[in-house]
C-alpha cells in the first residue's frame, strides 16, 4: 500500500496550524527528539478538533485518542517552526481517523495517523458521532491522490 500521506504538500490539508520548535525539544543528537513529534501531532489534532469556528464535540462528549502512528521523514532543528496540516481520512460510527503532515520550511519532517473516538463524558464509553459532526468531518476529508 502506498502511503499517500507522504505525498501531500501542506496546502493539501484542510486545516493548518503551527508550533515553534523549542530548544528543550532537542536531544543529544542535536535534533528534535522523536517523542516531541507526538506533541506536534497533538497540537494539530487539538486545533482541528476544538476549533471554535466549527465545534465537533457536542455538550457531554469529548474525544480520546485510540491510536497514533508516526512516520519520521527528516530531522527538525532549533530554532524554527513546524507547520502541521490535518485532514480526515475516514469517518466511522463513533470514531474518525486523521492524517497529518508536519513540515519545516516546506520540507516534510513527519506524517501521522490518529484514530479518535468520541466518548460520553460520564460513562467514558464510545458514543455515536452526531450527524452534524459527521457532516463537518466529511467536509474536511483529504482528497485521494492519484496513484502512479
Amino acid at each position: 500500500m502506498i502511503d499517500t500521506n507522504s505525498q501531500r504538500p501542506l496546502e493539501a490539508y484542510p486545516h493548518r496550524t503551527s508550533a515553534e520548535i523549542r530548544y528543550a525539544d532537542m536531544d543529544r543528537q542535536g535534533h528534535v527528539n522523536n517523542a516531541v513529534f507526538a506533541t506536534y501531532s497533538e497540537i494539530g489534532r487539538v486545533a482541528f478538533m476544538y476549533d471554535p469556528e466549527r465545534p465537533l464535540a457536542p455538550k457531554g462528549t469529548s474525544f480520546v485518542i485510540a491510536r497514533l502512528l508516526i512516520d519520521f521523514r527528516s530531522e527538525l532543528f532549533w530554532p524554527g517552526t513546524v507547520n502541521i496540516g490535518t485532514g480526515v481520512l475516514k469517518v466511522g460510527r463513533s470514531s474518525f481517523t486523521l492524517a497529518q503532515g508536519m513540515f519545516n520550511d516546506g520540507r516534510l519532517a513527519a506524517t501521522a495517523e490518529a484514530t479518535i473516538v468520541m466518548v460520553d463524558k460520564q460513562t467514558r464509553r464510545p458514543t455515536p458521532l452526531p450527524a452534524d459532526t459527521v457532516g463537518v468531518l466529511h467536509s474536511l476529508r483529504l482528497d485521494d491522490l492519484p496513484q502512479d
